[in-house]
């Protein structure tokens, strides 16, 4: 079995989950498979069920396949495309080293705000001692769960990736950055921003 290849070591699998399931024995099946890997099966899964996400010139999102927009507020918004605009991820705690390029964002989608709102607002947002990225993150995420299951949702909202980093042979540490894992291939946008 260990010189097969993926897809003979796949049809042997198969051959082995059919006798579990012809013994009545799903509870065997999901102890070999494990509740952490059954996850991430299941996202796996979510990925063809996939919608394209339009982003309109003023600035509606628009899931193209579920015929439905995303309600979102402007900061939402500006929050989402800095984070479309970076897929290989930022950390919360280095968020001012995007003060300006979100705070465009935020104009472009708050033209009739007041720009000494917009500004102050964004001090809050890249502020590593304030909450309030993760609580527009966390709307951004009640946003798309709303409007499909929990697996699709997780391509759509930002979320947490690890990255290993090793300086040398002693110091090694953590990328903790944020993503939103959504194939960019699926990402329309009207106009260029």
């Amino acid at each position: 079995m260990l010189n097969n290849t993926p897809e003979e070591a796949a049809a042997i699998l198969r051959e082995q989950v059919e006798v579990l399931l012809d013994a009545g024995r799903k509870d065997l099946l999901l102890h070999a498979i494990g509740v952490p890997l059954l996850e991430e099966l299941q996202i796996e899964a979510a990925k063809g069920r996939l919608s394209r996400l339009r982003i309109t010139k003023d600035f509606r999102f628009l899931l193209l396949d579920y015929g439905v927009e995303v309600e979102l507020q402007p900061v939402h918004k500006a929050v989402y495309m800095l984070f479309l605009a970076h897929p290989e991820g930022i950390e919360f705690k280095h968020m001012a080293d995007y003060r300006d390029e979100l705070t465009d964002y935020y104009m472009k989608t708050a033209r009739l705000m007041d720009k000494e709102k917009i500004v102050e607002s964004v001090d809050h947002l890249v502020n590593p001692l304030d909450n309030a990225i993760n609580e527009k993150c966390s709307r951004i995420k009640k946003a798309f769960s709303e409007l499909m299951d929990e697996y699709s949702a997780t391509y759509y909202i930002i979320s947490g990736h690890a990255r290993k980093r090793i300086v040398g042979n002693r110091r090694i540490w953590y990328e903790r950055l944020k993503v939103i894992s959504l194939p960019r291939h699926l990402v329309e946008f009207e106009s260029p921003f």
